[in-house]
């Protein structure tokens, strides 16, 4: 996912029209919203490494990590004020927004047994679908593009955003750190219920509901690794995955919208690049 969201921006605008010095702008400060949203989360998670290297927390603290992280969004909004239109500033202080809300409503719903898979949807909409969103809506919206196709081209982030945050939350619960180069795990341990957990919580019945609470709520770490095998077993990440995938399919469909050029092949090839790393 490294500098996705910037390159969104600059292919959007190749693919709707014509790639501008605005677009380098646009997609510079899409990256440092989205970086400033990482330092936070990293200190949230008490998480060590991202990125293979030690956060920015685990380095110099947390309480220079958050300022870091205001810096970062406040350094953003700045670089907004160099474009002539005030839309642009809007929409990324609306992006922006949606960020730190659904940061803050998945926080709110730590340990929620009660969370639906739609509240699920609509949090991660927030917190990852909106950047993905406004870097491909304004990319295509600086090149001049009708309404129609910066509408198209905001599903298609929003949608590829989706697909993403629902794999990377697969891959906190069954990847690696050596080769994602982050903390995983941390879900699981903090209550966070994403959409393998969400879809067995559905299906449960009868004393497996109340044998699942316990070891969501109070499991060791021991019931957790039990806990993902199951999700396995009943399917349920075969299920996301799934999920992913319609999400990849629909944001395919949206790029019909314009003639295809080398950046409308690019943008497929991000989707199909995705849906590789998922694998089987």
């Amino acid at each position: 996912g490294k500098r996705l969201r910037a390159a969104l921006a600059v292919l959007a605008g190749g693919a709707a029209g014509q790639i501008t010095a605005g677009h380098i702008d646009l997609a510079v400060i899409v990256e440092l919203i989205h970086l400033a949203s990482l330092v936070h989360d990293d200190v949230m998670d008490r998480a060590d490494t991202r990125r293979g290297t030690p956060t920015a927390a685990a380095r110099w603290g947390p309480e220079t990590a958050v300022l870091l992280g205001d810096c970062l969004f406040a350094h953003a909004l700045k670089l907004c004020t160099r474009f002539d239109s005030n839309l642009i500033s809007r929409r990324i202080a609306e992006a922006a927004s949606d960020v730190v809300q659904g940061e803050i409503l998945q926080t709110r719903r730590q340990y929620d047994l009660s969370l639906t898979e739609a509240e699920y949807r609509r949090l991660i909409g927030m917190k990852t679908g909106a950047l993905f969103a406004v870097a491909a809506e304004l990319g295509a919206s600086l090149a001049g593009a009708a309404e129609p196709v910066v509408a198209a081209f905001r599903e298609y982030g929003e949608r590829l955003g989706l697909a993403y945050q629902i794999y990377d939350d697969c891959l906190d619960l069954v990847g690696t750190e050596q080769d994602t180069g982050k903390t995983l795990g941390t879900d699981l341990e903090k209550g966070k219920f994403t959409l393998p957990v969400l879809l067995r919580l559905a299906e449960a019945k009868d004393a497996d509901v109340d044998r699942i609470r316990a070891v969501l709520l109070q499991g060791d770490l021991i019931q957790r690794c039990e806990f993902i095998a199951e999700l396995h077993s009943t399917g349920c990440f075969r299920r996301a995955v799934a999920a992913i995938r319609d999400e990849l399919a629909a944001a395919g469909a949206l790029l019909d919208v314009v003639k295809s050029n080398v950046h409308v092949t690019a943008l497929r090839r991000l989707l199909t690049a995705v849906d590789n790393h998922i694998g089987k």
